[in-house]
């Protein structure tokens, strides 16, 4: 009796899942030891992952905590009770904690009318390559505040120059410490259209621009009418 080609196929079928079942039998003799020892390791390394995951996230939180409780000490005047909290937080593996800590214990020093260890804390955040750039031009913006008595117009300018750049971020506190310090080291030219800058830009303090006016008045550049300018033709082109 002939096989029909529709009983071939079923036949073929037949021993094609034999074959594919006695070579998973095989390969499970062979290597099933192996495969399950990384299947538990994958799952264990996934475990871990995500036990340090929540760990670490853990540690932030608690780490937040104690900077908030240490910042409403600092503001509430109770320097003693906030600085053992900024001390461990400094000492945290952490750049984001550190700089913040040592950033409110210099402003704590402050408070305690301490200036050489506020000018400590600031300067080593300045210093500190691991800490993220705005906490350290922070730093040394307001390091170079407190010493701008007794440095050099010369370092002054040599350590804020980069940061008093038009339209930069800096550019308030920055830049008219160089300006103040371009006009001690006798450099006027210099000094007018840095605080002529100052007072045309709308999005600095009033408090700031106002002495700027001042001040590139006192040079001889009329900074009021350059900024009252300024502001009209800003509004022109909104209207």
């Amino acid at each position: 009796m002939a096989i029909t080609p529709r009983d071939n196929e079923s036949f073929y079928r037949e021993v094609d899942d034999e074959l594919r079942k006695e070579q998973l039998t095989n390969v499970w003799k062979r290597y099933g030891i192996a495969i399950a020892a990384a299947v538990l390791l994958f799952l264990a390394g996934l475990a871990g992952f995500l036990w340090w995951q929540h760990r670490q996230a853990e540690q932030a939180g608690a780490r937040g905590e104690a900077l908030v409780a240490a910042f409403e000490d600092v503001q509430a005047g109770r320097t003693k009770a906030a600085l053992p909290k900024l001390d461990r937080l400094a000492a945290e593996d952490a750049p984001g904690t550190q700089a913040a800590a040592l950033l409110t214990k210099a402003d704590a020093a402050i408070q305690d009318n301490n200036l050489p260890a506020a000018i400590a804390a600031f300067k080593s955040v300045a210093e500190n390559g691991n800490f993220a750039e705005p906490y350290r031009n922070l730093a040394l913006i307001r390091q170079t505040t407190l010493e701008f008595d007794r440095l050099q117009p010369a370092e002054v300018i040599r350590r804020l120059e980069p940061l008093a750049v038009a339209g930069g971020p800096w550019f308030g506190s920055a830049g008219e410490l160089v300006a103040i310090a371009h006009l001690k080291g006798g450099q006027t030219g210099r000094a007018a259209p840095i605080f002529a800058a100052l007072a045309k830009d709308e999005k600095l303090p009033s408090s700031i621009r106002s002495r700027a006016v001042q001040m590139a008045g006192s040079l001889g550049i009329d900074a009021v009418v350059e900024a009252d300018g300024a502001g009209a033709g800003a509004a022109a082109a909104k209207e």
